[in-house]
């Protein structure tokens, strides 16, 4: 639980999740690698949107370099384990944290909204990767998924102090509860599923 105080989540994932995981190996890699891909392809896009707002742009540009390698290192551990990269499957997680965002409002508002979905999206990854890293029977895999958890907790963070860098604390804070409560809620109506990394 301390990490989830850590990150703000306000549920913790069922601790079934890392055997059901385990169980789809090839699943949830390949899950995961287009999770990686998405990130890195949505912090391009903040980039375009936002090429004003010059510490986003100086802080993002090495995340996507990051992420694209992150991609690159599930690929390999595919391949590695003999195992094939899946297609992309929908990621109905973050189809309903994307609805949640508020419409309207400006470029400001849409910028909000934007990094808080990031940050939480970075956060639940977080909590995942770290219990892949305690719970996996394959010692190589806790060791993969570690570096994974110590990176997502980085970003985590890089996308809070950006939000609140541009639109102060307390508009930031407020809106990350109402965030966190939401997550809460998408969470608990999901089915638990071992080929999904959200």
């Amino acid at each position: 639980m301390k990490e989830i105080k850590m990150l703000g989540l306000k549920l913790p994932t069922d601790p079934r999740w890392v055997n059901l995981a385990e169980m789809e190996l090839e699943e949830i890699l390949t899950d995961h690698a287009y999770c990686e891909q998405k990130a890195a392809t949505f912090c391009i896009t903040l980039i375009q949107q936002f090429p004003d707002r010059k510490e986003l742009v100086e802080e993002l540009a090495p995340i996507v370099t990051e992420e694209w390698g992150h991609f690159r290192s599930v690929l390999a551990e595919l391949d590695k384990r003999n195992l094939q990269l899946g297609k992309q499957r929908k990621d109905e997680y973050v189809n309903q944290l994307m609805a949640f965002q508020q419409k309207g409002g400006g470029p400001d508002n849409s910028l909000l909204e934007k990094l808080l979905t990031c940050a939480l999206i970075e956060a639940r990854s977080c909590e995942r990767f770290r219990l892949l890293s305690l719970g996996l029977e394959d010692e190589d895999l806790r060791k993969f998924y570690h570096k994974f958890m110590v990176a997502e907790a980085g970003h985590y963070h890089l996308f809070i102090e950006l939000a609140r860098k541009y639109f102060g604390r307390e508009r930031t804070d407020k809106r990350w509860q109402e965030y966190l409560d939401k997550e809460a809620e998408i969470l608990k109506s999901l089915e638990l599923r071992g080929d999904r990394m959200h």
